[in-house]
């Protein structure tokens, strides 16, 4: 056993009859997530995640066990081999929170990854092992206008504010220079 991934049988052993055939699952489903155990690759509605592969291995180790603790002892070894000289604690919280970040999980209201304070963490989402991908459910061409709503503001802060927030606020403050500029200039003709 490799100290630095979770081993697929030990995800298997957990999968107990929710595995539709008898053979090894290789998807494991929760929420609106997939995950692809063989490629360790991360869905969400069938589009794929970016994943870091210290983020992956955390999922990894979190999955091992849902709905049971996974002590931060546990974390550390599965995540750092033992010659590793790292501060260990900061970087378990680090990455944590990365996962919580990709999976739009909340500590205060978690879905997916809850803190069990002084011990660890648990993954709380239901899980399903499946031998194969679950295709994302159809989307109609008709949304409620909640619908529609929900989808702009996870939309808006994830893809809008991330790519443009920073160009954006400069060109905004080197165009308020500019418009103060020529307003100087003018005022002493």
């Amino acid at each position: 056993m490799s100290t630095q991934t979770v081993p697929r049988h030990s995800l298997e052993e957990h999968q107990g009859s929710n595995n539709a055939t008898c053979g090894p699952a290789r998807y494991v489903r929760f929420g609106t997530f997939q995950l692809d155990l063989e490629k360790e690759e991360l869905f969400k509605n069938g589009a794929r995640v970016k994943l870091q592969s210290k983020v992956c291995e955390a999922l990894l180790a979190l999955l091992s066990k849902p709905g049971e603790i996974v002590t931060r002892e546990e974390l550390r070894r599965q995540l750092w081999p033992s010659d590793t000289h790292v501060n260990y604690d900061a970087n378990v919280n680090t990455t944590v929170n990365k996962l919580r970040q990709v999976l739009g999980d909340s500590p205060d209201q978690p879905a997916f990854v809850d803190t069990i304070p002084r011990k660890g963490y648990c993954f709380v989402a239901k899980v399903e092992y499946l031998d194969r991908p679950v295709a994302p459910p159809e989307r109609s061409s008709r949304t409620t206008p909640e619908e529609h709503a929900q989808g702009r503001a996870s939309f808006f802060p994830t893809t809008i504010l991330s790519k443009w927030f920073t160009p954006a606020v400069v060109v905004l403050v080197i165009a308020s220079m500019l418009f103060g500029a020529a307003l100087v200039l003018y005022a002493h003709r």
